[in-house]
């Protein structure tokens, strides 16, 4: 099955990382990968356009997701959030107003869900 979509997987726990990118590639979509936010930013700058991202809200060096979600915005793509720590995380999830899966999940249903938010995206209007 292939999605033609690229997904940006932003994630700082390799094994979390690793199980989303398998469920994207066995869906058919391309992947790309950051553990941190100037990675994440670098690939929205790059060759690759990003369709859709799955964010984890805090990262490792007390990043958070927030400037990555923001530029997704002002870019119009698509984005969920999947993080495990709500005590910390909860008012950054709250503000961003978007779909949020709780960790520990199934990165079938996380990478479904991201793909679900392309069809809840409002059609681009160029």
């Amino acid at each position: 099955m292939s999605c033609d979509k690229t997904i940006l997987l932003v994630e700082d726990e390799p094994l979390i990382m690793m199980d989303l990118e398998f469920a994207a590639q066995d869906r058919g979509c391309g992947v790309l990968c950051a553990i941190d936010v100037a990675t994440a930013l670098r690939h929205l700058d790059g060759d690759t356009p990003v369709d859709v991202a799955v964010l984890d809200v805090t990262l490792k060096n007390e990043e958070t997701c927030l400037p990555v979600a923001e530029e997704l915005d002002r870019r119009g793509i698509p984005y969920i959030l999947h993080s495990g720590d709500l005590n910390r995380t909860d008012e950054t999830v709250q503000r961003l107003g978007r779909q949020h899966i709780q960790k520990p999940s199934d990165s079938r249903k996380v990478i479904a869900a991201a793909l679900s938010s392309l069809e809840r995206q409002p059609a681009d209007a160029d």
